[in-house]
């Protein structure tokens, strides 16, 4: 550590989480040494529905804007796996893998960088493991934020470099969370790149601990009707005002 790291950045195509990752890691000038996009139905079904719960936010940039006036080789793949993407990256003498908004990957692919796989979640871990953190937040009464961590054969269950809870004001709606969430999580990746150069990742980096609740999947109408409506009433727990 000390020097900017080498770095593979995996993301479903298209995907705005993945984008605006990109733009606050290119802000501080961490550049990846390529960038692998996975091209799949359920890649495509994902950003859908990422972009159904930011409605009315801002995106950030394509892919191909924001790299144009960059050297990076910009690949994509079918699928994120080691069939597809270690013979990308085997010869490349890579620090680290950040993921900016995968599928779950498990395998060799999280032994291949010297420094670790790093991951950023839209939920505050280890209570919100799992899709849909901002609304299952709501509905169980769990602080909502995001963090930085390490990437193992877990669901969001590696060890924790940055978590940061996301002030939860009264009035704002479920898109809010999810578009708040989604920018923490993006300058939490970048502050952690930057924690790395400056050789901080021994002091920083511990383990999540037990998480009393399930690991959450996609929330059905039926939940987001009840989050909608807390968010109206103002009854979450963990408002700041």
């Amino acid at each position: 550590m000390g020097d900017t790291p080498v770095f593979a950045y995996l993301l479903l195509k298209g995907h705005p989480y993945g984008r605006e990752m990109l733009r606050q890691m290119l802000s501080e000038g961490f550049v990846p040494a390529i960038i692998i996009e996975e091209d799949s139905a359920i890649g495509d079904e994902e950003r859908e529905k990422f972009l159904k719960r930011i409605e009315g936010n801002p995106i950030a940039p394509t892919i191909v804007e924001q790299i144009a006036d960059f050297d990076v080789p910009h690949v994509t793949v079918p699928i994120h796996n080691s069939d597809e993407v270690m013979p990308l990256i085997q010869d490349m003498d890579l620090d680290l893998i950040v993921f900016g908004g995968t599928r779950i990957i498990r395998g060799e692919i999280l032994d291949a960088p010297k420094d670790g796989v790093i991951n950023s979640h839209p939920g505050f871990l280890p209570d919100c493991r799992g899709s849909a953190s901002p609304a299952w937040s709501v509905y169980h009464d769990i602080p909502i934020g995001s963090t930085a961590h390490f990437c193992d054969n877990g669901i969001d269950t590696g060890e924790i470099l940055l978590r940061r809870e996301l002030p939860v004001k009264r009035g704002m709606t479920y898109e809010d969370l999810c578009y708040g969430t989604l920018v923490l999580a993006c300058v939490l990746m970048k502050e952690a790149l930057m924690a790395y150069v400056a050789g901080k990742w021994p002091e920083m980096r511990h383990p999540q601990g037990e998480s009393p609740w399930p690991t959450f999947r996609n929330a059905p109408p039926e939940i987001l009707e009840v989050v909608d409506q807390k968010l109206a009433d103002q009854n979450y727990a963990h408002y700041v005002n």
